[in-house]
């Protein structure tokens, strides 16, 4: 099969032919129909996760057709239409059988653990616990993008902050986790603030639903600006960028016992940044995490994608073959690109 290859940390990936996947008896094999170019391939590539093992096919949101199935496998059928969350488990685990499959003890993540989407095929363990079935009418270039960005914005916004109607919630960083968690707060019915360095993507976030925006070089304190706005600070706040600014402004612009939820993945350098604990402790905030979404809560997603409350094709960008994929993930920290890359010809 053609697949995206790069043999040593930040150096150019090439196209080239490796061997197909086959399925284990318990996996899939799903014909990859597109994929989505995001930061965290980004991440993967510049040698900040220590699970990818070299040589290596990038690529972890993504929906396509099944293609194979293994002999242990009862619940999908070749010609089904799935995607996966970025997070896939085991299944066997204590976090699995409480049914928080997104933290499993033995999770495995294609284009991380294991090749991954940059790819004709990829194959996928313990099909019948991480497929996710599409509806008919949902495009694939759309589902695509719900694997990474779109789930992990909804447990973030959901889940995990707990957003209500009235909230103010404040996201830091419109790239494609921001713009989704921006839509999502909307549509449960919460009043957003977004805050970015680019106007093109303030123009976005406010045609998504964000009801003020704030540019960050434009103002010179952020979390001061987002307080005022709010009228004491946000219910929820999101770093949906990673980085220890962005994480730092997150948590100071909250009011009082209000919730910081850092979805921006901070690796290399920024993997301990400066928080504002004495604020933390005087206002009794929370600070939590938002790592994927478990498969069996895409449902309540995919019902509100259904009802019309979420449209992610909004949020689809550029689509783009194989072989420009190499150049839109060397280039994916320029941060150029409004809405998500998504690969749709192989």
């Amino acid at each position: 099969m053609k697949a995206v290859l790069y043999e040593s940390f930040g150096a150019p990936p090439r196209l080239t032919q490796v061997p197909d996947p086959t399925p284990e008896p318990h996996g899939v094999v799903i014909k990859v129909m597109a994929t989505g170019v995001c930061r965290s391939d980004w991440h993967g590539w510049v040698g900040h996760d220590p699970d990818i093992q070299l040589p290596h096919v990038p690529g972890h949101e993504f929906s396509g057709v099944v293609e194979a199935v293994g002999k242990q496998v009862q619940k999908w059928k070749v010609g089904d239409r799935v995607t996966v969350p970025f997070v896939a488990a085991c299944g066997h685990c204590p976090e699995c059988h409480a049914g928080h499959q997104q933290v499993c003890d033995h999770q495995f993540q294609p284009g991380f653990t294991h090749w991954g989407s940059f790819a004709e095929y990829v194959a996928i363990h313990q099909a019948d616990i991480n497929l996710v079935a599409l509806p008919e009418t949902l495009d694939f270039a759309t589902a695509a993008s719900l694997g990474c960005r779109f789930a992990t914005s909804f447990r973030a916004v959901v889940d995990q902050g707990k957003t209500s109607a009235g909230q103010w919630v404040a996201v830091h960083g419109c790239g494609g986790v921001g713009l989704s968690a921006i839509m999502i707060a909307n549509a449960v019915g919460a009043n957003v603030v977004a805050i970015d360095i680019a106007d093109d993507k303030l123009s976005m976030a406010r045609a998504l639903g964000a009801v003020a925006t704030v540019n960050a070089t434009q103002v010179a304190d952020v979390a001061q600006a987002v307080r005022e706005i709010t009228r004491g600070g946000a219910h929820v706040s999101l770093d949906a960028l990673g980085h220890p600014t962005t994480c730092f402004n997150s948590i100071s612009n909250l009011r009082k016992r209000g919730k910081h939820v850092q979805v921006g993945l901070m690796l290399g350098d920024h993997t301990t940044p400066a928080v504002p604990m004495s604020r933390m402790i005087a206002h009794e905030l929370e600070i939590l995490g938002s790592h994927g979404m478990q498969a069996h809560r895409y449902g309540a997603m995919l019902a509100m994608m259904e009802s019309g409350k979420l449209s992610p094709e909004k949020l689809v960008g550029e689509k783009i073959s194989l072989a420009q994929s190499i150049d839109a993930l060397m280039n994916m920290d320029r941060f150029a690109v409004a809405g998500a890359t998504v690969v749709t010809e192989f």
